[in-house]
Order: structure tokens, then C-alpha cells, then sequence
């Protein structure tokens, strides 16, 4: 998920995030630093990786493509994330009230958690997400390297900027 268009050339910096993970919304800080400081030269696209022991995790990654289509993915994301105890606490009528509150089509967001219409995305980067070894999250891959942010957050910006710096410069 990416609200901006960026470069096509910009490295891309994928974050498997779940919205009912603390360790994600630890890991805010770190990507809104990381948004601060290459602007549209680093790609950040949302990866999903709903967790199994997390109940609204799906719905909750579903909602976050709905807030894209609808042009506010990663302002929805960062609320969500902030909000983990209301959503652990009151699941998809908390998704829908969010969209509300950010100014989204919230009817729209309660149609879409009915109809599923977002499944196969999540699906998609859940899959591919397995595939590359995330257990998880919130784990990041950037230049080939996966990044394990689940266990610790310490020394992972500085090492996703040293990758990002290093891709730029070979891309100059």
C-alpha cells in the first residue's frame, strides 16, 4: 500500500505491519522518520501480515486497503496503530468508526468488510510474506535484506537508511 506515487526508480522499502501489533505501533516513530527524511526517493509500501492470534487483524488489513482506495492509507494505518486496545476491544465497528473520524466513507468501509472485496490482497502479501520468511512483525525488506523488527526495533532505522542511502547511491 502507497498513497503517493513515487519515482519508478525509488527503492522500495517493504513494512509487513499487522494493525493489531504494538511492536507496529512502536515502529510508527522509526517509519514516519523514515517518510521525513527521503520523502518519494524510498518507496514505503504497507505489506500485510495479519497474525493468527490477533482476531481483527484481517479485517483490520482489509479496512487499511479500503482507507487506500479511498486516498488516506497510511494516515488510517497510523490511527489504527495508535488505537491497538479499541480495536483489540471492539474489532470492525471500531475500523468503521476510524474511517469516520479521518473523513472516509465509513458506509463504504463497512460494505467492503461485508463483501471481502480487499481478501485477495491481503491474502496475496500474506503468501508472499511466508514465502520470504516472515514470521513476524513488523518485518521490513529493502535492497534484498529482511529486516526483523518483531524481536527488536533497536538499530533498524539506521540500518533500513543505510541500505536506502546505498541504493540511492548506486541509482545516482
Amino acid at each position: 500500500m502507497n498513497d503517493s506515487p513515487a519515482h519508478t526508480d525509488a527503492p522500495v522499502l517493504d513494512v509487513w505491519c499487522e494493525l493489531q501489533c504494538s511492536d507496529c505501533r512502536s515502529a510508527l516513530d522509526d517509519l514516519r522518520a523514515l517518510r521525513a527524511r527521503y520523502g518519494d526517493r524510498l518507496e514505503l509500501r504497507l505489506r500485510h501480515f495479519p497474525l493468527e492470534k490477533h482476531k481483527h487483524a484481517f479485517a483490520a488489513a482489509q479496512a487499511a486497503e479500503e482507507a487506500l482506495e479511498q486516498g488516506k492509507g497510511w494516515e488510517y494505518v497510523e490511527a489504527v496503530l495508535g488505537r491497538v486496545e479499541e480495536l483489540d476491544r471492539e474489532g470492525e465497528p471500531f475500523l468503521v468508526e476510524v474511517a469516520g473520524e479521518l473523513g472516509l466513507d465509513a458506509e463504504e468501509f463497512d460494505t467492503a468488510l461485508v463483501d471481502g472485496r480487499h481478501i485477495l490482497i491481503v491474502d496475496a502479501d500474506q503468501a508472499e510474506g511466508k514465502a520470504i520468511g516472515v514470521t513476524g512483525t513488523p518485518t521490513y525488506v529493502i535492497g534484498g535484506e529482511r529486516l526483523d523488527g518483531g524481536k527488536s526495533q533497536d538499530g533498524l532505522r539506521e540500518r533500513v537508511a543505510e541500505i536506502a542511502d546505498r541504493l540511492l547511491a548506486e541509482r545516482a
